[in-house]
């Protein structure tokens, strides 16, 4: 899997591409882990170009969710294919998950919550 990142204000987005599995799922969290060091807490994961998730990339979403709430941050996800949306739906994690339709509405909805 490839991760590029970039930072908007002060989420910092991960843009995957690729196989969202066991093997490329420990990069992912290595990456996070580094976030986290770095006190960068507020992540958004753009989803565009993931072409596979299985169970196990799905178990590591969920232990980067957790990793980043201990942090006391906020992870938002965006672009799921169709294929990835219903396995979030028919595995009832659309409703753990913060999941938006584009990045942009995403990162707005960081701006959102920092004004409140």
């Amino acid at each position: 899997m490839e991760i590029t990142k970039k930072t908007e204000n002060l989420v910092t987005v991960l843009c995957l591409k690729g196989r969202l599995d066991l093997a490329s799922g420990a990069g992912l969290k290595d990456e996070i882990k580094a976030l986290m060091d770095k006190e960068q807490n507020l992540i958004h994961l753009n989803l565009a170009d993931v072409d596979f998730i299985n169970s196990s990339g799905l178990g590591v979403l969920v232990s980067i969710m957790k990793e980043i709430r201990m942090h006391k941050g906020r992870l938002t996800l965006s672009d799921l294919a169709s294929y990835v949306q219903e396995i979030f739906e028919i595995t009832q994690l659309s409703h753990i998950f913060e999941i938006f339709t584009s990045e942009s509405e995403a990162l707005t909805s960081y701006q959102s919550v920092s004004a409140n």
